[in-house]
């Protein structure tokens, strides 16, 4: 059994729904200390018990007195089971925020300071009130804020970071896993695919991350194009909690032959609106396809995915390892998951050594620098 860094007060709080990223995250942080693997860990060793009138509590199985605490959790994961009233179910957001909850009030009032990493942020899509209904993301985060303890908040890729005004007390970071995903992509391409990109925001609300897209090409090796859809919804219907879209129109240039085109957003849910962005782009020509996504739900499965690449139709799915995917998927040629772990270590290393993030933040100078090294090396 792995012994406990000693003169160190940072301690790694891993749920079960974070385990294989929150290993990994150990990991590089144990490089960074210079610390063995094989002996040491930052994890703290806790108890998740599930019990069948469907309860559960967290129990700490070592003292936290005085450590810095960095609580990771996935809202995300679906795959833990457990039995209530005979009956096996999945947990679900609403379960491992509770979970959550329940394991700060278990180091509180005991640990120095507590940072809680929540990559896929919860209720993050209800980030505004449109009728009658809870803005239930600020509710999350003012009532964490108002929890004593807490440090700061950490998040990837919120869907609205304006859900930071629900808070006035503790630290909240949003970060981008851009450059990791563009990395991969970068060092997977030839250079033909490479020379003309077209980038494109599937909706008005993913034009901002679009432009760090293009921004993030800027290089006299590349001809790049930009372009957006437009849904249009049918608002008399409501399925599977959504409003269907019935068209997307397409804004940019239409003369796209021979193209790569860059489809990014922060999430991929069921997919289906991502079916017509693709059928779109091939009507005009695009010859490659690629979307990149911060987290893929695949709420309706893979097989569509998997009959859309059999067909030529796209290229790849480039996506992160921040929320849970399940293993089977991965598996599947065209679904390329980037490990996010050494940014999160970065992050918690810099926040507990009281280190300045803004490189993690803000730098956009790393995939042009990929781009200028590739073409030269190639050229």
């Amino acid at each position: 059994m792995k012994k406990q860094v000693e003169k160190k007060d940072l301690r790694l709080m891993v749920f079960k729904s974070a385990t294989d990223l929150g290993n990994k995250i150990d990991e590089h942080l144990l490089e960074m200390y210079k610390l063995d693997k094989e002996k040491y860990t930052f994890i703290v060793p806790i108890k998740e018990n599930f019990f069948e009138d469907g309860h559960f509590k967290v129990e700490i199985e070592e003292t936290v007195r005085g450590k810095d605490m960095f609580m990771l959790t996935d809202v995300g994961n679906y795959s833990i089971e457990y039995k209530m009233h005979g009956f096996i179910n999945h947990t679900s957001p609403n379960d491992l925020f509770m979970e959550l909850k329940d394991g700060i009030g278990a180091c509180n009032c005991h640990a120095k300071n507590i940072n809680i990493i929540m990559p896929l942020l919860y209720a993050g899509r209800q980030h505004r009130r449109n009728t009658r209904e809870n803005l239930m993301c600020g509710r999350m985060l003012h009532e964490i804020d108002t929890t004593s303890g807490i440090k700061s908040f950490i998040t990837f890729d919120a869907h609205d970071q304006g859900v930071e005004h629900a808070i006035q007390n503790m630290e909240f970071d949003n970060f981008f896993p851009t450059n990791t995903i563009l990395e991969s992509f970068i060092n997977d391409m030839s250079m033909n695919r490479l020379k003309k990109i077209v980038f494109v925001a599937p909706d008005n609300g993913a034009t901002g991350r679009r432009n760090v897209y293009l921004n993030s090409f800027n290089s006299k090796y590349i001809h790049r194009e930009a372009g957006s859809f437009i849904k249009q919804r049918d608002y008399n219907n409501l399925v599977d909690g959504k409003y269907p879209v019935i068209a997307h129109d397409y804004c940019g240039n239409e003369e796209l032959d021979g193209y790569t085109a860059i489809v990014s957003d922060d999430m991929i849910s069921s997919g289906g609106s991502m079916f017509d962005v693709i059928d779109e782009l091939k009507k005009r020509g695009v010859k490659y396809i690629y979307l990149m996504t911060t987290y893929t739900l695949f709420t309706k499965g893979i097989e569509k995915f998997e009959e859309y690449y059999k067909e030529g139709k796209f290229d790849g799915l480039y996506t992160t390892n921040l929320s849970y995917i399940p293993e089977e998927y991965k598996e599947s040629k065209w679904l390329h998951v980037c490990d996010c772990s050494k940014m999160v270590a970065e992050i918690i290393y810099s926040i507990h050594n009281d280190q300045s993030i803004s490189s993690i933040l803000r730098d956009k100078s790393y995939p042009i620098k990929l781009i200028e090294k590739k073409f030269e090396r190639d050229k």
